[in-house]
């Protein structure tokens, strides 16, 4: 049975031979596994079941040193975060669109390697990824404060914003869907350690009418739906469900109860991730890394969910612990490689 029907299988609650899994890493982090691999491919030793097409944010440009632009104009600068970095200025200083014009959705640099992905591992459940999706590419460009600010004062640039977003989200998404895909994951942080970020009020009016019409495109199509949302968000999750959504990510145990959560979901939303990077991952021993990946797998065989860290694992995590959850993955009862 291929890594993708295992997939899909797990994500329509239907009987599977082990828990699938895939790991993401930060740069720090992804230097520790290959230096322990040495010379062997890190690939070959993860077994991952999902294959991330796309890229994401769309960072094309590398300005210099630690400055790095974005396919919208938005310059990030990496001096302490290697991986996606900190917005730098305003790309929107005032709460207009006048004069800024949207890329290309359809720019073949977000595709290009999609063809050669899929020849390699085409074993894998194959998902286009696109980070930023609405909210976050919204602040990236106005401005966190400044957004937030909009939502009250000035609600109609709020709204043209979020149109815009959305229609340049489903021409990428349709072309991302000429390719033999199998699903499409929007990653859209709207959460906090302790609930979202602006309110449920204001992500009902701003965000949720968006959502639903991206989702139902993909829905319409025959796609799965995977979105990826930080922080204390499971309030939203009947929401999700209902206008679609099949597979919730990063799944944090410091914020809600997820074991709870596989159980009251069961059969209407999946999820993946689950083991903590915030306590476990960087200050539990071994055993505890090994107890935990252990007693998630068992909740999840089910159905309903993909073993992962609760998000791409970061650099302060001992190399010991990372390679306890991997190997206890792939010694599953059941995986073959």
């Amino acid at each position: 049975m291929q890594k993708r029907e295992i997939v899909t299988r797990a994500l329509n609650f239907r009987d599977m031979p082990y828990v699938p899994w895939h790991f993401k890493f930060t740069v720090e982090a992804r230097e520790k596994v290959l230096n322990y691999l040495a010379d062997r491919d890190i690939e070959e030793y993860l077994q991952n079941h999902i294959l991330e097409l796309g890229d994401d944010v769309g960072f094309f440009k590398h300005l210099g040193d630690d400055l790095y632009q974005d396919v919208f104009g938005v310059i990030w600068d990496r001096s302490i975060d290697k991986d996606i970095g900190n917005v730098r200025g305003y790309l929107l200083p005032e709460p207009s669109l006048k004069g800024y014009a949207f890329p290309d959705p359809r720019d073949k640099r977000y595709f290009k390697d999609i063809p050669g992905k899929i020849e390699k591992y085409g074993d894998r459940f194959r998902l286009y990824a696109m980070g930023f999706s609405l909210f976050e590419r919204a602040w990236t460009m106005r401005g966190m404060e400044n957004l937030l600010t909009d939502f009250c004062l000035n609600t109609d640039f709020v709204h043209e914003l979020m149109e815009s977003i959305t229609q340049y989200n489903l021409e990428q998404i349709d072309e991302a869907l000429k390719y033999d895909i199998d699903g499409i994951e929007l990653g859209d942080d709207w959460g906090q350690q302790r609930g979202l970020i602006m309110g449920y009020d204001m992500w009902k009016e701003f965000i949720y009418p968006y959502l639903k019409r991206t989702y139902r495109f993909i829905k319409d199509r025959g796609k799965y739906v995977f979105i990826h949302s930080c922080g204390d968000v499971d309030e939203l999750f009947d929401d999700l469900a209902d206008i679609g959504v099949d597979c919730f990510n990063p799944f944090q145990p410091e914020v809600m109860d997820v074991r709870a959560l596989l159980k009251q979901y069961h059969r209407k939303l999946s999820f993946w991730g689950g083991l903590s990077i915030q306590r476990i991952l960087p200050y539990g021993s071994v055993d505890d890394v090994i107890r935990e990946t252990r007693e998630l797998i068992e909740a999840g065989k089910e159905g309903g969910y993909i073993f992962a860290p609760s998000h791409a694992v970061e650099g302060d995590a001992p190399v010991e612990n990372i390679i306890a959850f991997i190997e206890t993955a792939v010694s599953q009862p059941g995986f073959r490689v």
